[in-house]
């Protein structure tokens, strides 16, 4: 069964078919998509929609729908992953995207606190990762504010990015209190 995260003004829950539409949208948008290496075609984003619902479905966690409770608005994705495979880190990872309209109000900490949250307390992970690429200030600023540590040993060069700003990335930990 999936599980569901409630925040103060935030919910967390599976995938909708109603989703898909912002979900296209918000990762054709190039500064959604600025650390990425592309923007994602109508097809692509689909994909990775259905990938998000099968592993909810499987697992009860992963990569949630994130949604305004007061408006029932689509804005985004947060949750849990491990960690990709051609990484030189292992555990589990904690990620956000939101569209570029839900930037600046707060919603990816409050999103992310949840997601740690459920990872500590429900999972029992004992630690949880996150990594970005260097130059993304804006993810690093929410790692930050929520009281994870840079982690400089574990910097490295993501090799699934082309050459380029989009290959160093850096790595930030939290540890189960």
């Amino acid at each position: 069964m999936t599980s569901e995260l409630v925040t103060e003004r935030l919910r967390l829950r599976q995938w909708t078919d109603d989703d898909l539409a912002g979900w296209v949208a918000m990762n054709a948008d190039p500064r959604v998509r600025e650390f990425f290496p592309e923007v994602l075609t109508a097809e692509q984003a689909a994909a990775s929609l259905d990938a998000f619902r099968r592993d909810l479905e499987a697992r009860g966690w992963g990569w949630w729908a994130v949604e305004v409770t007061a408006t029932g608005e689509f804005i985004g994705m947060a949750g849990l992953d491990p960690v990709d495979e051609e990484a030189p880190v292992t555990g589990v990872e904690a990620g956000w995207r939101l569209a570029a309209t839900a930037w600046g109000h707060g919603y990816a900490t409050e999103a992310a606190r949840a997601v740690l949250e459920y990872g500590f307390h429900e999972l029992g992970l004992p630690e949880i990762l996150a990594i970005t690429v260097t130059g993304n200030a804006r993810s690093r600023a929410v790692m930050d504010r929520l009281g994870m540590t840079y982690d400089p040993a574990a910097d490295f060069d993501d090799l699934t990015a082309p050459p380029g700003p989009l290959r160093p990335s850096v790595v930030y930990r939290l540890t189960a209190l």
